[in-house]
């Protein structure tokens, strides 16, 4: 092949993986659209089977539906709300590591103070279940947040890598008094020793 058709042979394979792209982020924001307007109808059973099958929009979904988290209507935060979980734990299952990491990019995203705190609050639990290493430090910067400290600590405290640990030592050293003994706990789960904080429950009451 001379030099002149492999670059045309190449601006035509470009072009074609160009569009492919762009008909699968069209079909993308159609599936996004679709669950969101379904999420959004009057009928209970419409809602029910939109947020039944949120696992297959995946991580383009996370954003739409954190915004319906917040609906006036209850019944239809609610089933967003399912939604985002169900999305969560479809990303979480065995062998769908690149979705996870896609999924969590996304939820990271929503922690900032731009958010709601419920929205904030419910996807640091959501976090917990399928957060790694790069979910740590904004979830660690919770931990001095008054709104959101609780569910941050929980969060590192449930995520099994050793750089949870790490933040939860640091959140203890900077921490007011009154969330020490907090921390603690959370650091003994972990198996990290404590001293001058015992667990609350263990110590004599009268």
């Amino acid at each position: 092949m001379s030099t002149n058709n492999f670059k045309k042979a190449s601006l035509a394979a470009g072009a074609v993986a160009m569009m492919t792209g762009t008909a699968q982020a069209a079909r993308r924001n159609r599936g996004v659209k679709r669950l969101i307007a379904r999420i959004k109808n009057s009928d209970a059973a419409t809602r029910t089977k939109a947020w039944q099958s949120a696992g297959d929009v995946g991580a383009p979904a996370v954003q739409p539906l954190a915004m319906v988290m917040t609906d006036d209507d209850l019944e239809v935060a609610r089933a967003a709300k399912r939604a985002m979980w169900k999305i969560v734990r479809h990303t979480g299952r065995p062998g769908a590591v690149n979705a996870k990491t896609v999924v969590v990019a996304k939820l990271c995203g929503l922690l900032g103070a731009d958010q709601p705190v419920s929205v904030r609050r419910e996807v640091l639990w959501m976090l917990s279940e399928i957060g790694g290493m790069r979910a740590i430090r904004p979830i660690a910067e919770l931990l001095t947040d008054k709104h959101l400290r609780e569910d941050a600590r929980m969060a590192l405290e449930r995520i099994p890598i050793q750089r949870a640990v790490q933040a939860l030592k640091a959140g203890f050293e900077i921490a007011p008094e009154d969330f020490k003994p907090n921390l603690a706990q959370s650091l003994r789960k972990r198996g990290v020793e404590v001293e001058g904080y015992p667990c609350v429950k263990l110590m004599p009451t009268k």
